[in-house]
């Protein structure tokens, strides 16, 4: 059976860019790129840990919500993937 539920790359990488569209920024980011040089502020990536939180139903604790957690969409990634491997 396929598995018709998008990865959470994918996820994470929809989340940002509902964000930078929400600013009005049109652009392109890479899964490595560096989220505030892809242009969102400091209070953006706060609003995108509470929607990750709400995307994967986690809890992110507070000592992973560093600036090098929410760097990339990769980090985000591998933050996500370690949280809900942690859940099962």
């Amino acid at each position: 059976m396929l598995d018709r539920t998008p990865s959470t790359t994918k996820r994470v990488a929809r989340l940002v860019h509902e964000l930078l569209a929400k600013r009005s920024i049109d652009r392109q980011v890479r899964n490595d790129d560096h989220l505030t040089q892809s242009g969102l502020s400091s209070l953006d990536i706060v609003n995108l840990m509470l929607r990750v939180e709400a995307e994967f139903a986690v809890s992110i604790p507070e000592r992973e919500m560093t600036p090098a957690n929410f760097r990339s969409i990769a980090q985000i990634d591998r933050l996500v993937r370690a949280l809900l491997d942690e859940n099962d």
